[in-house]
């Protein structure tokens, strides 16, 4: 899944996201209102991660532009606030839960699952085609034959592939949703990737494969006998 978090306490958003990317989340980190709105209003994201006190904009006045603009990604605001007076201005301005600074890193985790839980509440936690299954819980691939457990990135772009199947995903697709847009990493790490999903698939003798389109992008589509 892919954060937004928007802190502007550097030290704070670096361990954040080392936290988040530890447990299988990709994280854009911005560090003022004005980015957050921004990147906010991209629905690519399965939640974002919102402090109230940031500089250029503050987050409630990010949130409520959001929602004004229609952009329904679910929002946890993070704050040192702990007034019951902000927290329902907060959650009527449509965020979706509340966590005051300090809290524990369980919580946060906790939290972050129900929020993308209620996104996605009629998602189904397992995918499949042909005789493949993901599930998107333990980040299992698996047959009838064997099941692997996926990286990060690799769930992710098998997941984009299964919740499209037959539709072509462009290799800056791939590279927007998981990489992030200030990537460092080159455009061909896509390729490498799909290179080690491909050799999962034959480890699992699964009956789908991925095609590539040159110059184009990639497809998952179940073997025909």
């Amino acid at each position: 899944m892919r954060l937004l978090l928007a802190e502007d306490e550097r030290e704070l958003s670096k361990a954040l996201c080392a936290i988040l990317k530890h447990n299988n989340y990709s994280v854009d980190a911005v560090y003022d209102g004005q980015d957050a709105l921004d990147y906010g209003m991209d629905e690519n994201y399965d939640g974002i991660i919102l402090d109230l006190m940031m500089p250029k904009m503050n987050g409630l006045d990010v949130l409520e532009k959001l929602r004004q603009a229609g952009v329904s990604t679910p929002v946890l605001i993070l704050t040192a606030k702990a007034e019951t007076e902000d927290k329902i201005l907060g959650l009527d301005k449509g965020a979706d839960d509340y966590l005051t600074k300090p809290f524990s890193t369980g919580e946060l985790l906790a939290r972050i699952r129900a929020m993308t839980r209620r996104k996605s509440e009629f998602t189904p936690n397992l995918l499949t085609l042909g005789n493949l299954s993901l599930n998107r819980e333990t980040f299992e691939l698996s047959t009838d034959k064997a099941s692997i457990r996926l990286g990060n990135k690799e769930f992710q772009m098998i997941e984009m592939l299964m919740d499209n199947p037959g539709r072509l995903i462009s290799t800056e697709q791939f590279m927007e949703r998981i990489w992030g847009y200030e990537t460092e990493a080159e455009i061909n790490v896509v390729w490498v990737y799909i290179s080690y999903i491909r050799k999962k698939l034959a480890t699992l003798e699964a009956n789908v494969e991925i095609k590539a389109t040159r110059g184009v992008g990639y497809t998952l589509e179940e073997i025909k006998c």
